[in-house]
């Protein structure tokens, strides 16, 4: 539901009945789960976001890779292995070793730059 909606559903509670009162608070909770669950969904795609992010950083670091280079890779791999992008993206920290998916596609990217 819309702002509009929500406006409308407050409305009824000052001036209707109670049935149209309890109308009213249904769609006005209605509108606030649908409210929570946005949320809830904008704020796991921001964390994902975030991931790749340090990823992308991570690999160009260590390769000397520009960041959609990086993110080429990260995407490509996830593909070729049948990862989820955030699976893989999750293996790659630093500190740590890379993981052998990726080092695998590295490895075809440096041939294909020195040819």
């Amino acid at each position: 539901m819309d702002e509009r909606a929500q406006q409308q559903a407050i409305e009824s509670l000052r001036v209707g009945s109670a049935d149209e009162a309890a109308t009213a608070v249904g769609r006005l909770l209605s509108v606030t789960e649908a409210a929570y669950e946005r949320r809830a969904q904008l704020e796991q795609a921001l964390q994902s976001r975030v991931a790749i992010e340090q990823a992308k950083g991570v690999l160009a670091e260590r390769y000397g890779l520009e960041f959609d280079a990086a993110f080429d890779v990260i995407r490509r791999t996830a593909r070729s292995n049948r990862i989820k992008l955030h699976d893989l993206v999750g293996k790659i920290k630093p500190g740590e070793p890379t993981p052998e998916e990726l080092t695998v596609q590295l490895r075809g990217l440096v041939k294909r730059q020195r040819s």
